[in-house]
């Protein structure tokens, strides 16, 4: 037997390149074109422009009540967004919100990161799956926001006054996953707010976390940090039921 063959039963519980055999001193050709493949559509998702007009129908469509604004931030170009990160966490300087009168409970904010194909895959219906837990809270209108990173959702946050913020952003594409979203919630946002700050919940997606079950995650954790007044390394993922597989009825 092989040394292949006898990893092969591996692939059952993984999408990792494993048992992929060999032709001589080479992958064999399938194999070999299903990997370039996959760093194809990689590289697409980085490069990807957000599609707003599919963004609006997929929002209408999903009954979201909330008035949207788009911004921009500081880096100009995709290229200048992945050559410097730091313009990504921070708005143009002609970004143009709403009025942040008053307070709210929670700002989300949609970014592009490094996936707008995560973006349009998951996001939305992520979104959706989260605000029907949320009934009674004060939610600020939805931002998306092009070139984005993480921390552009903390003077978005700060503008509208809002006790937590939700970026939901695509998410570094891998070689087994180009569309995977990750949300990352933040209590207190504003400028200067570290990772350690903030909780993550990652690989969104139909064959990773579902946004239907992200979204119940997603919604524990908003309530346990308004509970707590914090988010990041003291807040801990307890939510019960809440991984694939798990029945939680709440989620029907």
């Amino acid at each position: 037997m092989s040394g292949a063959d006898r990893w092969s039963f591996l692939k059952e519980f993984t999408a990792a390149r494993i048992a992929l055999g060999r032709t001589g001193n080479a992958l064999p050709t399938a194999n070999l074109l299903d990997f370039q493949m996959a760093h194809a559509r990689a590289r697409d998702a980085v490069h990807a422009a957000l599609d707003m007009v599919l963004l609006q129908r997929q929002i209408a469509e999903a009954g979201i009540g909330l008035s949207v604004a788009e911004v921009k931030s500081e880096a100009p170009t995709r290229h200048a967004y992945l050559q410097d990160p730091s313009k990504g966490r921070h708005l143009a300087v002609d970004a143009e919100l709403p009025e942040g009168a008053g307070e709210h409970d929670v700002v989300f904010v949609i970014g592009d990161g490094l996936s707008a194909t995560a973006v349009h895959e998951n996001a939305v219906a992520t979104l959706a799956a989260t605000l029907k837990h949320l009934e009674g809270w004060t939610v600020a209108p939805l931002v998306i926001a092009h070139q984005a990173r993480v921390a552009l959702a903390d003077e978005i946050g700060a503008h509208f006054n809002a006790a937590l913020s939700v970026m939901l952003i695509g998410e570094r594409p891998g070689l087994s996953a180009s569309d995977s979203l990750g949300a990352y919630l933040t209590y207190g946002p504003k400028p200067g707010r570290q990772n350690a700050e903030r909780n993550c919940v990652s690989n969104i997606r139909p064959a990773g976390l579902k946004p239907e079950l992200a979204g119940y995650k997603i919604a524990w954790l908003l309530k346990e940090a308004r509970r707590l007044k914090l988010t990041g390394v003291k807040l801990k993922d307890d939510a019960p039921d809440a991984l694939p597989g798990s029945g939680v009825a709440v989620l029907g």
